[in-house]
């Protein structure tokens, strides 16, 4: 047999394995995107800022004779919240920034508190004392916030990156951040927002917190007087027994309840009585709709009205009858007004018309807007005849508003109801208009939306010698007991701090 010899090199090809085959190139790994990288740690430094606020952020400071506590937290309108617990609370349009000041009154010294009460004069040292306090419990806040957010944004960097890098950088963002929040909020500082502030807690409480609207026309250092003036009224509130001082109304103003579209209500009458005896109401102005359907079997529910504790001045709407006028007219310390004609009643006079439209039934006005500026031109005649005979009317009421605006120019105040929610502007002539919501919640209608309308009336601040309109405060109530309020204080433009003062005439008529 012959042999066939294979060359070694071969032998060894044949037991070298052969080598694997070559695996695809690998793509690089995908890159986190930049944007979601800077969101991811813009959502880690804002909650860690938040949470360091919270929990390390607080700062207790003495401002006069209280207690408090200091403590920013975020916000989308910026301004202060005082809570005077459980009173209510205050806040204070005083500036614009992502974040508010939150002072919570906690507790006040008896034995300064007291003495304050009890020695009126030693308030005029008092503003001074409260400047310092807050000014130092501010620069303590402002020190104690930064290292707050510093620490909670840095925490929590640490915790989600586990990078001390990363962790620094979120630190360092949170304290820009505040920063930048603290710049503006000192450049839209508003230290007028103590003038105008708003309450919102009990009712009983309003007058005193808020305090009596004054002539405030020339100039002072607003921020410091009238923070010394809230911090006198707290600590009144706060007095050793906890009971409510009896409300002290300037005695330079006179004070007008204005209230409208009862429709019906009788818990209004309730709420009327007990805004009288809180704010030591001079006179009552209803701008009419007192009833649903001006039927004499309604007559009935007028009754109340003798007995509100303060003249009743009224013009008829158009859900008011003539029947509903006389009954009216024949009860004790009700002054009805209609045709223009004018009447002096607690040192203010005041002149109005009536309706000219009777529409209960009807959602459509036959006679539409030219019947009601038709009575507003008889309205404004009237008060031009007026002021020609020496004896110019300082408010004018009319229910719609459209018969209101005729009057713009000849009178200072106009008072108007009828659309259910309030608003003031002031017209082309100078005639400020001033509409009230509903009083009475739009009775029955109350019912038909998904929540029920709110309760509202107004106080207005008049001064008792130019007899012009000095502040006023604007009232809305809730809550199932209806003894929930809220309070917004507001000033005219010509009576805020460095203003010209307003004349005491008349403004200047458009004709």
């Amino acid at each position: 047999m012959a042999r066939v010899r294979v060359p070694v090199a071969a032998l060894r090809s044949r037991r070298t394995p052969s080598a694997p085959p070559a695996l695809p190139a690998l793509e690089p790994a995908a890159r986190p995107r930049p944007w979601l990288s800077a969101l991811g740690l813009t959502a880690v430094v804002l909650v860690g800022a938040w949470l360091g606020l919270l929990i390390v952020g607080n700062v207790r400071a003495p401002v006069g004779p209280m207690n408090t506590t200091m403590a920013l937290r975020p916000s989308l309108t910026g301004g202060t919240k005082i809570n005077v617990s459980p009173l209510g609370a205050l806040t204070l349009d005083s500036h614009v920034a992502p974040v508010r000041l939150d002072v919570n009154v906690d507790q006040l010294d008896p034995l300064r508190s007291q003495a304050l009460v009890d020695h009126p004069e030693r308030l005029s040292g008092l503003q001074d004392e409260v400047a310092r306090d807050v000014e130092h419990g501010t620069l303590d806040l402002a020190v104690r916030s930064s290292v707050a957010v510093v620490s909670g944004a840095t925490a929590l960097g640490l915790a989600v990156y586990r990078r001390p890098r990363r962790a620094l950088a979120a630190g360092g963002l949170a304290l820009t951040l505040l920063a930048a929040s603290g710049a503006t909020a000192y450049a839209t500082w508003n230290p007028k927002s103590v003038l105008e502030p708003k309450f919102s807690g009990l009712l009983s409480s309003a007058p005193s917190l808020v305090g009596n609207a004054r002539n405030i026309v020339t100039e002072f250092d607003v921020y410091q007087k009238e923070l010394a003036r809230l911090v006198t009224n707290v600590t009144k509130l706060y007095d050793v027994t906890s009971t409510l001082p009896a409300y002290q109304p300037d005695p330079a103003t006179l004070r007008v309840l204005h209230v409208s579209d009862i429709h019906l209500n009788p818990a209004s009458w309730k709420i009327i009585a007990s805004l009288v005896e809180q704010y030591k109401v001079n006179v009552i102005v209803d701008s009419g709709d007192t009833m649903d359907h001006g039927t004499a079997a309604e007559n009935g529910f007028l009754d109340p009205v003798e007995d509100l504790g303060a003249p009743y001045v009224w013009v008829r709407g158009n859900h008011d009858s003539r029947v509903t006028q006389r009954y009216l007219e024949r009860m004790k310390n009700v002054h009805v007004l209609d045709d223009g004609r004018a009447q002096t009643i607690a040192g203010l006079r005041f002149a109005g018309i009536g309706d000219p439209q009777f529409t209960p039934d009807r959602s459509v006005t036959p006679g539409g807007n030219a019947a009601e500026q038709l009575a507003g031109d008889r309205l404004a005649t009237a008060l031009r005849d007026q002021r020609a005979a020496g004896t110019p009317v300082d408010v004018a009421i009319a229910h719609e508003p459209s018969a209101a605006r005729e009057t713009d120019g000849e009178v200072p105040l106009v008072l108007a109801g009828h659309l259910h929610h309030e608003g003031t502007e002031v017209m082309k002539y100078g005639t400020r208009l001033r509409i009230e919501g509903s009083t009475g919640g739009s009775g029955l209608r109350a019912v038909e939306g998904k929540h029920p309308d709110p309760i509202e009336a107004s106080i207005l601040y008049f001064d008792r010698d130019s007899r012009r309109l000095q502040a006023w405060d604007e009232i809305k109530l809730g809550g199932l007991g209806l003894t929930t309020a809220e309070v917004s204080r507001h000033l005219p433009k010509e009576n805020q701090p460095g203003a010209t003062p307003a004349p005491s005439s008349p403004s200047p008529s458009r004709s």
